[in-house]
């Protein structure tokens, strides 16, 4: 069995030598280290832990007497998180970096879960919360009864301290502060370092086996536990958001809207079928949806609340055309992804048929599921 230590880390590469102390000290092997990190956390983990025999990670395997050759921990290791471009992330600021580092921590533990005599040891120790968080979520949708979620507590004098990377076996003093800022020495062989355990409930042995063939989305992941003989939509313009299997999604009163436009298209459809899922006979072309301005235009005052008319933009949903047409249905697109996965959008998404300069759209979902809510 290899056994693997997957970290997240940022501005704090000494998780990773203190996650591989308090495992060592509870007679954990570790086989592999890989990390999961930002540009700048990678800078400070090839400046720190990954530079020669001065890194701390040499260090600490020739003080505590353990075969380098023992543990692949390499450049190839180290896993930045990047935009659509390729492009390092810096830091993690927003919800973009946020789903990127995401994607990253379920494709690496997809990855190593999915080798079947591997054990993985999650350290959550390290970078900002997120990054603790979607490491977790990983764990919780792929990790299997061997693997294990960690965290690291260390005494908190030498907590976050820039000199401090393990309990050191030799005598080594390093500069600490008090709670007042004032200076003083401490040998860090008095370190304390200990491993938490933190429990956590998988649901891989519930996903189907078409479910485990590549990484899905958590979305994805979440809706496909939840078993329902007719899966039904509700469009609330009261609170402005949609459920969909129980899971809610908020809208911005833009783009909710224009969905709610399309689901009221289908929903008062008056051709009698034993179901409407394949039927396209409400969809409308794009002259059509022009001419339903109005509507449209009402529904985002009703769902806008007490904002004025005329401080909307007249490049807006209050006057659609071909370009922000498309836009607003590219963005609707992307957050019923967001909330509810990619396997929803055969239900959900506003669709198209035909060709150009013929084509209709409109929603596929039955309408006996969909519900309006004023």
């Amino acid at each position: 069995m290899k056994h693997i230590l997957l970290a997240v880390t940022g501005l704090n590469p000494q998780v990773i030598t203190e996650s591989l102390f308090a495992l060592h000290q509870n007679n954990q092997r570790v086989d592999a280290i890989h990390v999961i990190t930002t540009r700048d956390g990678k800078e400070l983990i090839f400046a720190h832990l990954l530079a020669g025999k001065r890194g701390h990670y040499c260090c600490y395997l020739e003080e505590y007497s353990i075969d380098s050759s023992s543990i692949d921990f390499s450049p190839n290791n180290i896993h930045v998180i990047t935009d659509e471009h390729g492009i390092e992330i810096p830091d993690i600021i927003n919800e973009y970096d946020n789903e990127k580092l995401l994607k990253k921590c379920l494709v690496l533990t997809f990855q190593f879960t999915s080798q079947t005599d591997t054990s993985i040891f999650f350290s959550v120790a390290g970078g900002r919360k997120t990054m603790s968080s979607c490491l977790t979520l990983a764990a919780q949708m792929y990790g299997r009864p061997q693997d294990r979620i960690y965290h690291v507590l260390v005494s908190p004098e030498f907590e976050s301290n820039a000199d401090f990377y393990y309990p050191s076996k030799q005598s080594r003093t390093i500069e600490l502060k008090d709670k007042n800022g004032q200076s003083y020495f401490k040998d860090t062989k008095y370190a304390q370092v200990n491993l938490i355990s933190i429990p956590f409930i998988s649901i891989r042995n519930r996903l189907s086996p078409d479910l485990l063939q590549e990484p899905t989305d958590p979305a994805t992941l979440m809706l496909s536990l939840i078993k329902e003989d007719e899966h039904r939509l509700i469009v609330n313009l009261l609170t402005g958001r949609l459920i969909y299997k129980t899971l809610e999604l908020d809208l911005m009163p833009a783009r909710l809207a224009l969905y709610a436009f399309f689901a009221m298209q289908k929903k008062d459809c008056q051709k009698v079928t034993e179901t409407c899922a394949s039927c396209t006979d409400c969809f409308l072309d794009i002259q059509s949806i022009y001419e339903k301005q109005g509507e449209i235009t009402g529904l985002y005052k009703k769902i806008a609340g007490s904002r004025p008319i005329d401080e909307m933009s007249d490049t807006g949903i209050t006057s659609l055309n071909a370009d922000n047409y498309n836009s607003y249905k590219g963005k609707i697109k992307s957050d019923l992804i967001k909330g509810f996965g990619l396997y929803a959008l055969k239900d959900l998404e506003i669709s198209s048929v035909g060709a150009r300069p013929n084509t209709r759209y409109g929603i596929r979902m039955d309408k006996g599921r969909i519900e309006i809510v004023y």
